[in-house]
């Protein structure tokens, strides 16, 4: 499993550029199947999810993760609106921009999910002065969340776009929390899942949107190739989010 945020795999120029004797390219169906594929290298793998999936973290692991995972949140707009700064397209720009909203929300009208990960983090204990203190990030989850958001400062906005699509993977990761946490985490305030269950059909929304422009988009053997790669460079980037929380907070060893 990936255990490094590096983006070197993903800014490597094509073998050929010049497509002579390039192999076909794959159709869009089974370049979907190979971008879906990398759902193995999902964090939900990770041995920190797969405790906290089974109930074995303590307060202290949640809140550190909790903590940590905030980070990511509140650098998701900023993400987006990278990605919207470079793009020239009108249509896409105005999709685009509900992911915004959707984190930061709106004056007067929707809280949006900092807001409500704010929620989580009451829920667990946490306050939310300590939230956005940041004092509990951990140098590798900002190392790792920072590479993303200059990936999608970089990149074109396309491959930003295609970077976005670990969301392929996250609706059973929401659900599996809402499911089970009020079971196996009785101490936490249910009212705080909220972010959970938002994020169901927003995820799947923003899947729709983001596998039609990668599937557009990238057309050449070399070009699929390379989405694969941006893909997996975004599952790098949360899992060795997971790695630092888990080398913080847990008396085990990552693997």
């Amino acid at each position: 499993m990936p255990t490094t945020a590096s983006s070197a795999s993903v800014v490597a120029p094509a073998a050929d550029p010049s497509g002579i004797g390039a192999a076909a390219p794959w159709s869009a169906e089974e370049f979907e199947a190979r971008l879906r594929g990398r759902g193995e290298r999902y964090h939900i793998h990770h041995p920190l999810h797969v405790r906290m999936a089974e109930g074995l973290l303590t307060p202290e692991q949640i809140r550190g993760w909790v903590a940590n995972r905030f980070y990511y949140q509140i650098n998701i707009p900023r993400k987006d609106a990278a990605i919207m700064a470079n793009c020239p397209d009108r249509e896409v720009r105005r999709q685009w921009i509900q992911r915004i909203i959707d984190h930061d929300g709106t004056p007067g009208g929707d809280d949006g999910g900092i807001e409500a990960w704010l929620h989580l983090g009451e829920a667990v204990g946490l306050s939310r002065d300590e939230l956005w203190s940041l004092r509990q990030v951990q140098p590798g989850v900002r190392f790792a969340v920072d590479a993303y958001v200059n990936f999608a400062r970089q990149a074109t906005w396309q491959e930003a776009v295609c970077s976005s699509l670990t969301e392929l993977f996250a609706p059973h990761i929401h659900q599996s929390r809402i499911d089970s946490w009020p079971s196996r985490y009785p101490w936490i305030d249910p009212k705080g899942l909220g972010y959970f269950k938002g994020r169901l059909s927003q995820a799947r929304r923003d899947v729709e949107h983001g596998l039609a422009v990668t599937l557009s988009y990238f057309r050449t053997r070399a070009e699929q190739e390379r989405a694969v790669k941006i893909l997996e460079f975004k599952l790098d980037v949360l899992w060795s989010m997971a790695d630092a929380i888990m080398l913080g907070y847990c008396d085990v060893e990552v693997r």
